[in-house]
């Protein structure tokens, strides 16, 4: 099977590899011209360590990635979804499978990744991925579950098929929202246990957020029209529970420094790397201000990590909480 990853970062790089591993011949596409130079002849590593393969092709041209594919994974920043929607559009036909590894919430509109795709392409066969995964566990072959969102069941089939292996576990879904909400929230949560932990707290205060949470994730799910259990999923807690445990975790990483009251570490951090919690955090406040949902919780992150509130608020939150 043909199939297309746009987006050349760590973790479109992983599943990537995990496509050629079944077999799947894989075509990437990177923004310029001298990073597909690059990778192609071999000579740069986008996971240290991890040799790219001949197998797997680079370029730079949305036209020839395309060109003779049928399935398609979205694997860019949540940010630039909209522009590679617009970027891919004459390219399309009907009869091409997306899937979508984006988390996070488009600044301004505040609309989930596959809104915000779907509002350019015009397609039914949109399905979501997430689940709990650090790119270099899953080019490691580590045993890794994900859940793959979407109404389409034959788009859900088709992307089960080419992902599926010894070590991927894909379990479907119909409840798109739920697993978007789980797989967007979970980055702010990872930056409130890093917060805790940079506070001097131990593992049994983080899990005490991490269970306080859920409950709160639960309520949104159904007030944005998904289903509840959705949390009981991969992408629920099992994503909530890797992510805000994990020096791993960028998310939880930018919190720590928050937890130390090291704001320029905090800035330096967020300007070096890619922290999805944070941009989500904007997003999903204005979000539910707009659909009048109370989530405390968000509230006093956001206080926090936008106008340096004393994180030590977060403990007395958690014990005061009804």
């Amino acid at each position: 099977m043909n199939v297309t990853v746009i987006g050349s970062g760590a973790f479109g790089f992983s599943i990537a590899m995990m496509l050629r591993k079944n077999g799947n011949k894989v075509t990437m596409w990177t923004h310029c011209d001298k990073q597909k130079e690059i990778y192609n002849k071999g000579k740069a590593e986008i996971i240290p360590g991890v040799k790219i393969p001949k197998d797997i092709s680079f370029t730079s041209s949305y036209k020839e990635a395309l060109s003779k594919t049928n399935i398609v994974f979205i694997m860019v920043a949540a940010k630039y979804v909209s522009d590679v929607a617009k970027e891919i559009k004459p390219y399309v036909n009907n009869n091409m499978h997306f899937c979508i590894g984006s988390k996070g919430i488009e600044q301004g509109s505040c609309k989930f990744v596959h809104q915000i795709f779907k509002e350019h392409i015009k397609t039914t066969n949109v399905s979501i991925i997430s689940g709990p995964s650090f790119a270099i566990d899953v080019v490691n072959n580590e045993p890794i579950g994900f859940t793959i969102g979407g109404k389409n069941f034959k788009t859900r089939n088709e992307i089960i098929k080419v992902l599926s292996s010894d070590t991927i576990k894909l379990r479907p879904s119909s409840d798109i929202v739920g697993v978007e909400i789980c797989g967007s929230i979970k980055n702010v949560i990872a930056v409130a246990s890093g917060i805790l932990e940079g506070l001097g707290y131990s593992e049994s205060t983080r899990s005490f957020l991490i269970v306080e949470s859920m409950h709160d994730i639960k309520e949104l799910i159904k007030g944005l029209g998904g289903r509840k259990k959705t949390i009981l999923s991969y992408a629920g807690i099992g994503d909530l529970l890797l992510t805000c445990t994990s020096t791993k975790s960028r998310n939880y990483s930018y919190g720590v420094y928050l937890g130390k009251k090291d704001y320029k570490g905090a800035e330096k951090y967020l300007k070096e790397t890619t922290v999805e919690g944070y941009y989500t955090l904007k997003s999903i406040y204005t979000l539910l201000k707009r659909k009048k949902i109370k989530m405390p919780v968000i509230d006093l992150i956001y206080k926090i990590v936008m106008k340096n509130d004393d994180p030590c608020l977060l403990v007395k939150f958690l014990i005061t909480k009804k």
